[in-house]
């Protein structure tokens, strides 16, 4: 019966105009078939225009439905969107100034690998790494040459760090900080150089220092993997660019022959960016040994060990044939300033 009523309903909604007679004639009739009709309409019509979004909270949600149904799609072309980057991002540059740092060829390129150099025929049967005092000479340091030609931004971070440590610690204390600093640098190297040297030749002393002892326990795991030391604590010299540097040790590293520079940090450098100039001193110390005729071999990889005065485990960056090739151009570029700057003429 409802169905039949329901459909009787859905027929007469079609027509509105026999809806509004019957209705009439209904209502002189009687008043309550009226007031069923009425419901009964009245509640078909709501079933069928229900809207569930009339029961979510519109007032928090105004501003993003307005965002929406505001919007006009349109069709984008390049044209367009270039259009509306311009407006959001500004004009990009057609011709935008290179990094000299990155793009610039050095004037006097020389190869990081010397191919004048041979390798020695039989391997030395010296058990002892090869080890030359450096000289006084008026040939510049490869630290020097790094500490002149400081890029700008890495100069104001320094001189920040250091005007703070004046503030805190007064200037003798920061005299002295550096002085600890420098002296801790030193015995941890001449640890190192101990345990690489046979027990006859090792300074036992130096082992037992209690303020490297954090450090010594910092590089544990990288000691496990350098092998078949060849250089502790020596002199090099570029024979073609004329500079020198003192190399910590020429080992190798997981199989690999590398110039390993030991560094001292209280801070974690986790990346060889946060290394800062260091696999530029590392490249310097590569070509040199490539290039000073004292040395008959060769090598193309590169290992920076940062060491943590709290004794957590080591940072080694490890530096492939490629890495030092990128680097090297670079030193090259920071060498050529340091000649422009001293150069008197």
């Amino acid at each position: 019966m409802l169905l039949v009523r329901m459909n009787f309903l859905q027929l007469l909604s079609r027509k509105p105009e026999r809806l509004e007679m019957i209705f009439q004639l209904r209502c002189c009739k009687k008043q309550f078939p009226y007031m069923c009709l009425a419901t009964s309409a009245c509640l078909y019509s709501k079933k069928k225009k229900v809207n569930g979004y009339e029961q979510v909270d519109q007032e928090k949600y105004k501003s993003l439905v307005y965002s929406v149904t505001s919007y006009k799609a349109s069709a984008q072309t390049p044209e367009t969107i270039l259009e509306e980057d311009g407006l959001l991002y500004g004009q990009p540059l057609k011709h935008a100034p290179p990094n000299e740092a990155e793009t610039n060829t050095p004037k006097n390129w020389v190869p990081l690998i010397n191919p004048n150099k041979r390798a020695p025929l039989l391997d030395s049967d010296s058990s002892l790494p090869m080890k030359i005092a450096l000289q006084k000479t008026k040939i510049p340091s490869v630290t020097r040459i790094l500490q002149q030609t400081i890029p700008p931004q890495q100069a104001f971070y320094l001189e920040r760090w250091k005007q703070k440590m004046i503030l805190e610690l007064g200037k003798d204390g920061f005299a002295e900080y550096t002085k600890n600093l420098f002296l801790q640098g030193e015995l941890f190297h001449a640890a190192l150089e101990s345990m690489f040297l046979p027990e006859d030749l090792a300074t036992k002393e130096q082992g037992e220092d209690t303020a490297i002892s954090g450090y010594l326990t910092s590089v544990q795991h990288v000691l496990k993997d350098i092998s078949e030391v060849k250089v502790l604590e020596s002199a090099v010299q570029h024979e073609t660019l004329q500079y020198l540097g003192l190399v910590d040790c020429v080992a190798k590293y997981r199989g690999q022959l590398c110039v390993i520079d030991w560094k001292t940090s209280e801070k974690l450098k986790p990346s060889l960016k946060s290394t800062f100039d260091n696999p530029l001193q590392v490249a310097a110390y590569v070509g040199a040994i490539n290039h000073d005729a004292n040395y008959d071999f060769q090598v193309s990889c590169g290992l920076i060990v940062v060491a943590y005065k709290n004794g957590c485990p080591a940072h080694p960056h490890f530096m492939d044939p490629d890495l030092c090739s990128q680097y090297w151009n670079k030193w090259l570029l920071r060498l050529e300033e340091y000649m422009d700057k001293t150069d008197p003429n």
